[in-house]
Parts: structure tokens; sequence; C-alpha cells
């Protein structure tokens, strides 16, 4: 079995079918004011007979965003000392990893895990930064499309100087977008897994993916 890369195409189904609808429901909300009810300001009554009782901080929980709002508490993923090592086992778990900063991109449209170890010739990063950033504004948000890691696998063979290949079998689970008010603008359902290929190289101390692409038979 053979492989040959879209290098045309799109990054994979899961994920750019995401971004089409990102762009499609998009279109729809131009000039659209975000209806957000204000909290009022709390009164603070000043006592001079009692100090004050230091006000309980609330534990940081995480909490998955829905039609109330963003997800809150997100744990920032943190990459792996078995990631940073130039061997077959540390390309494989800067994959993972990577994917997962994909993931909490999408969960906080937070770009900023996933740019630090991308090219900023990574055409797919690229546009998948554009898109994610451009929903997450003017009081949108996204909620679910966790990207599932099933399986990497790499022959570790050297393309280039330290440049490496490692195919990654993911799916993105349900992704929902919301209006500001909480209002659902649309939805992706969960697609079948499907094989991606990624182009890392590794620096002398840290991986960067220079590439990533859709996979597909022939």
């Amino acid at each position: 079995m053979t492989f040959r890369l879209l290098s045309s195409g799109p990054l994979r189904v899961g994920l750019v079918s995401g971004l089409a609808v990102v762009g499609l429901v998009l279109s729809g909300c131009a000039g659209s004011d975000p209806q957000r009810g204000g909290t009022p300001s709390a009164s603070v009554s000043e006592t001079s007979s009692a100090t004050p009782t230091p006000t309980p901080t609330p534990s940081s929980v995480y909490k998955p965003a829905d039609a109330k709002g963003r997800a809150e508490n997100v744990p920032v993923p943190v990459l792996p000392e078995e990631a940073k090592s130039e061997t077959k086992e540390g390309l494989q778990a800067f994959a993972r990893y990577w994917y997962s900063t994909l993931s909490y991109a999408y969960e906080t449209g937070d770009m900023a895990p996933m740019q630090s170890i991308s090219s900023s010739t990574c055409a797919s990063c690229t546009k998948i930064k554009a898109e994610v950033e451009e929903w997450n504004r003017e009081g949108r948000w996204m909620a679910g499309g966790k990207m599932v890691v099933q399986a990497v696998e790499s022959n570790f063979t050297e393309t280039a100087p330290s440049e490496y290949q490692v195919i990654v079998q993911a799916y993105q689970e349900t992704i929902d977008f919301y209006l500001p008010g909480g209002n659902l603008k649309g939805s992706l359902p969960r697609q079948p897994a499907i094989g991606d290929i990624m182009i890392a190289v590794h620096n002398g101390s840290v991986w960067q993916a220079n590439r990533i692409e859709h996979l597909v038979n022939q």
C-alpha cells in the first residue's frame, strides 16, 4: 500500500470540514451585535468595626464550553520531555502533543501553543489559525472539536537533515459553533478517523511541524 500527499488539498476530512463550517456560519453573522448581558457590579458597604473576611478563591475547575459560554480553566498542553529528543519515540510523542495543541486551539481560540511548535511555512497551520481566530471574534465561540489520536507511526528515516515523516490516525469530535447569546449557528458531527502525514524537523533541542497533509490510498 502506498500513499500520496494532497499537496493542494485539505488538511484532513474532519478538521477541514470544521473549517468549512466556520466559513459558512461566518457568512451569516456579518453585522450581528454581541448580545451580552452585563454583570452588574456588586456594591460594597464599608465597615470600620470588623476586618473583612477574605472571599474564598474558586478552585480552577475545568468547564467545557456549551451554550452558556466558553470553556473555562482549560489545561494548557504540556510538552512531554520525551517529545524533545531526536528519536523515533520523541517524534511520535511530539506528533501527539501537536494534536493536543490543536484541540486546545479549538476549545479556547488560543493558537499560541500550536504556533510555537509550527513552522511559519506550514500552510495548513496558517489556515487553521486564521479560521479559528476569525470565529472566536465578536463574542462567538466553539464547543467540542477535540482531536482524538488513535495511532502514530514513523519509520524514522531522514528525508532531509533532521527531517522526518510521521503518520497520524486521528478524528475530531463533534464541534458546535455559537453566536453571542448562546445561539447555535451550526454543528459538525464527528467524522471518521483518517490518516495525516506530518513532516517535522528537529532543530537540536525541539521539534517543529513543517507540513501536515491529508493522506489518501492509491
